[in-house]
This record gives structure tokens, sequence and C-alpha cells, in this order.
């Protein structure tokens, strides 16, 4: 894709979250992990790279000590359909006994994320939570559910504060959807 292509697709495509409304839900979501981890000294992993830019607002807003790692998962790479679990950067914290935030930008079908969560559970983690800047609304089950959730969001391909479409706009401020 090249950069007129690139502009194409944000000027086709919907805004499902304004600005506004995404630094609303990241710092409520900062209120809601502060006051359930602030007795904890937590380990804070943030999944590369869809994260980097949620994990970067929210951060500043934790009040209370932590540590940080990161950890790069994916399902999708360049694709908008997931595939195997393709693990780029393992957990490299020592989480034995600790608890563990892991930050990540969407939650999805839900299997990279269990599998997250699975992982740091058997690499001995007294308990793992899930904070997402946004769960896709996909009407069926998924094999895991947020203990933070930021914005919901219509099950179309969503890109834009982190998120990606086709490896581009994930700078963008706002949430936007692809055109059907």
């Amino acid at each position: 894709m090249n950069r007129d292509e690139a502009l194409a697709m944000l000027a086709a495509a919907d805004v499902v979250c304004p600005a506004d409304a995404v630094r609303a839900a990241v710092t409520r979501m900062a209120g809601e992990i502060t006051a359930r981890l602030a007795g904890e000294f937590p380990i804070v992993l943030s999944i590369m790279g869809g994260a980097a830019v949620f994990t970067g607002q929210l951060l500043p807003l934790l009040a209370f000590p932590l540590e940080f790692g990161a950890i790069e998962v994916t399902r999708y790479g360049k694709r908008t359909s997931g595939r195997e679990i393709d693990w780029r950067l393992a957990p490299r914290e020592e989480v034995r006994g600790r608890t563990v935030l892991v930050v990540d930008d969407i939650l999805d079908e839900g299997i990279t994320l269990a599998a997250v969560r699975a992982r740091l559970l058997d690499m001995g983690a007294k308990l793992v939570l899930c904070a997402v800047f946004a769960d896709k609304e996909l009407g069926r089950p998924k094999p895991i559910a947020a203990d933070f959730t930021g914005v919901r969001v219509p099950d179309r391909y969503v890109f834009g504060f982190g998120m990606d479409a086709y490896g581009l706009w994930r700078n963008l401020p706002a949430v936007y959807a692809l055109k059907g």
C-alpha cells in the first residue's frame, strides 16, 4: 500500500471512538486499575506493537509502583484475519508468585489474550489481570474476558490508537473502522 492508498483508506473509514472519548476511557481505566492494584507491586506487560500507544498513555496515570516489560505475540501480522499464535518476544520477567497486568490494544476473538494468560500462569504468576483498550462486540462467547476495558467497538476491523490496518495508522488518536 502506498501513501495515497493509506490516506484514501482513512478517508473512507468511519470514526467509532473519537479522540476525546479515547482519552476519557484511558483516564477511567487508570483509576480502576489503581483502585485494584494500589496495594500490589505488579509486573505490567505490554503486548507489542498494538498496545504501545495505549500503554504509553496508561502507565503515567497509574499511581503505584510497578515493574514494566513487553511481550510480542500476534495472530494477525499485516493481515486482517487471525491465524495461529506467533510468539515473537516471550515473557522474560520473573513472574513466579507475582501479580501481572497484561495490557493489550483489543480483545477480538480472545484467543491470543487467553494464550498469554495461560502462559503466564504456567510460568507461576500468582494472578494475571488483563487490561484492553477495546473489546470487540462479536455477539458470541470468548475464551477470556478483560478485567479492565476502555471502550466497546463494533464487530468490524478497527484501527487507530495502537491498532493497525495492514500495518498502518497505529498513530491515530481516535479509533476508526474499515468500510465493510
